[in-house]
């Protein structure tokens, strides 16, 4: 959708989820001095600052990143605690790195980075945030990017599949995408991210998913109150397929962070 613009929501406490389970992945991924391929399908701007009149309006990063910084709920040797630091001290103290940031802040010079973003304003700003590293930035449909790249090279790797949701058939195309893109690519890793609003309209699509009997499933959700009245984002889920080893420790160190969050 060319009218979403991911400012409003930035460093929201859906992105701390689905940024804490991505930067810990790609942790784990470059323990091994293998190269590796990263694509995103959605990558919006890269870049934002949380002090911009549209993250103000919203509050949401306030509730999110903001909440959790200030009440430790991320370790120092957290990878993206690492990112974050990293783009702090090159942007200023406002600064949040979507993933595409996180992923290039923890990936090295030997690894293909692949980023689509249709909106053309969000696309010129993702490209001058990448500048410093060897990405390749695609304007166009990233489900179409996915299939055009399956299996990159190198072949090991992950794939982020992070659409707005703005578009209602997304949440039935992606069971369909996502089994012809393990097929094409066996090995790869492939993240879903879902909000999980109050008419629960992900649940068909986690159910046509599980049904599909993808190797080394993880299905996390979390839960939180909506940030204002009538805000109907309720929580967050990832879906990864070929989950790598250990990430249900941090899955599970998630889910009581979120926890303490909702008791609050």
């Amino acid at each position: 959708m060319l009218s979403y613009q991911h400012i409003y929501h930035a460093g929201n406490l859906a992105d701390v989820q689905k940024h804490a389970l991505l930067a810990w992945t790609l942790a784990y991924l470059t323990r091994k001095d293998k190269p590796l391929s990263y694509i995103e399908t959605h990558a919006g701007r890269g870049l934002y600052q949380l002090d911009a009149a549209e993250a103000v309006k919203t509050g949401e990063a306030e509730q999110g990143i903001t909440r959790v910084l200030a009440d430790h709920g991320l370790a120092a040797d957290h990878p993206l605690h690492h990112a974050l630091t990293e783009t702090r001290n090159q942007h200023g103290g406002a600064a949040y790195p979507g993933s595409p940031l996180v992923a290039a802040s923890l990936l090295r010079p030997g690894d293909a980075l692949h980023f689509a973003e249709l909106h053309p304003q969000e696309n010129a700003a993702l490209r001058a945030a990448l500048r410093p590293w060897k990405a390749k930035v695609h304007q166009q449909d990233g489900f179409e990017l996915a299939m055009s790249l399956a299996p990159p090279t190198p072949r090991r790797g992950l794939i982020l599949i992070d659409p707005s949701y703005e578009i209602k058939t997304d949440y039935a195309r992606i069971p369909g995408i996502i089994g012809q893109l393990h097929k094409k690519w066996n090995v790869g890793i492939i993240a879903l991210w879902y909000p999980i609003l109050k008419d629960g309209a992900h649940t068909q699509m986690l159910t046509a998913l599980e049904a599909q009997g993808l190797p080394g499933a993880l299905r996390h959700e979390v839960s939180f109150p909506p940030v204002r009245d009538g805000h109907r984002m309720i929580g967050s889920g990832m879906f990864v397929v070929n989950a790598p080893y250990g990430i249900e420790d941090e899955a599970a160190r998630l889910s009581a962070l979120f926890e303490g969050i909702s008791r609050k």
